[in-house]
């Protein structure tokens, strides 16, 4: 069984950076898709990125690329997202998801393994 937990969230000041990390136990990162995805109140859940088993592929939500930088160290078992020039529309509980074997996936109904979430608040 995959467990992952997520931290990095915080309050940080529109522009600003924070990186995310989720730990993965249960199976190896290097042998699953995994993918960061973002949740406001009453809204459904957003994938922001993904990435391959191999780590070369990734993809982006438009409303983060070019802000936003999915990677993972195998080694550790850890996903990190590091999320630059952040703006208020960026507030929302970031959850790490894992699937073992599958293509990488933007879509939240791909991915059997969530995490707890990790809280992002971005003010002016």
């Amino acid at each position: 069984q995959v467990q992952l937990v997520e931290s990095g969230g915080g309050p940080v000041q529109a522009g600003g950076s924070l990186r995310l990390s989720c730990t993965a136990s249960g199976y190896p990162t290097s042998m699953m898709c995994m993918g960061w995805f973002r949740q406001t109140p009453g809204k459904v859940r957003e994938g922001v990125a993904t990435i391959a088993t191999n780590g070369r592929w990734t993809d982006y939500a438009d409303s983060v690329k070019g802000r936003f930088t999915i990677s993972q160290d195998n080694a550790k078992n850890t996903l990190y997202l590091q999320m630059n020039s952040l703006k208020p529309e960026d507030t929302a509980m970031y959850y790490c998801a894992a699937q073992p074997g599958r293509y990488p996936s933007l879509q939240s109904h791909e991915y059997s393994s969530w995490g707890q979430g990790t809280q992002v608040t971005v003010y002016s």
